[in-house]
């Protein structure tokens, strides 16, 4: 069984304007300085605490629990209101369509968001029942630790050769090697198309059609099957 793994936010979905705008809450509630917008996407694919630890920068007394508390209720309180919404990524809807339908492969997510997070995501763009297994923050270490892809296979109970892991963020990438698995950089989110293929990915691509055009290559015409 062939096992495609997503990244969500920056790679299904883009999400970078509600995920700035609980940044601003978080830090706000500190009364402390939230950093640049870049410097926050720049982080997006890490585990919370990971995040915020890179943004502060070894800054001594951050109250990074507090930071997460308040980032992770600004975020539920932005994902009930009108103002704010993730939307998918042209042409994702499709491709997982395409992909969920197909009997010789499984979907998966790999996630810094948390389960409840990713489970919400989904479920609003009515995909939450073309995935067979979810990995976030709350099962396995932060990106770029291979743990979230190793127990995606394990659970779908697929190998590496047969497993494609696609993201937006050198995290993503260095995951996915980690792994011992093939990756595509998607070039749509929040790090340099040119980072991720310094990081590894077998290629980066542009646009959706492109995606699973290379998917295709990669998994069911003979380059790893």
């Amino acid at each position: 069984m062939k096992l495609v793994i997503f990244d969500c936010d920056g790679t299904l979905v883009d999400s970078q304007n509600m995920i700035h705008a609980a940044m601003q809450r978080a830090y706000e509630a500190h009364e402390l300085v939230c950093p640049p917008r870049q410097a926050v996407l720049s982080i997006v694919g890490l585990s919370l605490r990971e995040a915020f630890d890179v943004l502060g920068g070894g800054q001594q007394g951050l109250p990074v629990d507090g930071l997460i508390e308040q980032y992770k209720q600004a975020f539920f309180d932005l994902r009930h209101s009108v103002e704010h919404h993730e939307p998918l990524y042209p042409g994702a809807r499709e491709a997982v369509l395409t992909l969920g339908a197909r009997s010789d492969c499984l979907l998966g997510i790999a996630t810094g968001k948390s389960q409840r997070g990713a489970r919400a995501i989904l479920t609003q763009h009515d995909l939450l029942a073309y995935f067979a297994t979810i990995k976030t923050a709350d099962d396995a270490p932060s990106k770029p630790h291979p743990g979230m892809v190793i127990e995606a296979m394990r659970e779908a109970g697929a190998d590496p050769r047969e497993t494609i892991m696609i993201g937006d963020t050198t995290y993503d990438i260095e995951m996915a090697r980690a792994a011992g698995v093939r990756a595509i950089g998607v070039a749509w989110g929040y790090h340099p198309a040119g980072r991720l293929a310094d990081a590894g990915a077998d290629h980066v691509v542009a646009d959706y059609t492109e995606l699973s055009a290379r998917i295709d290559d990669l998994l069911f015409t003979g380059e790893c099957a």
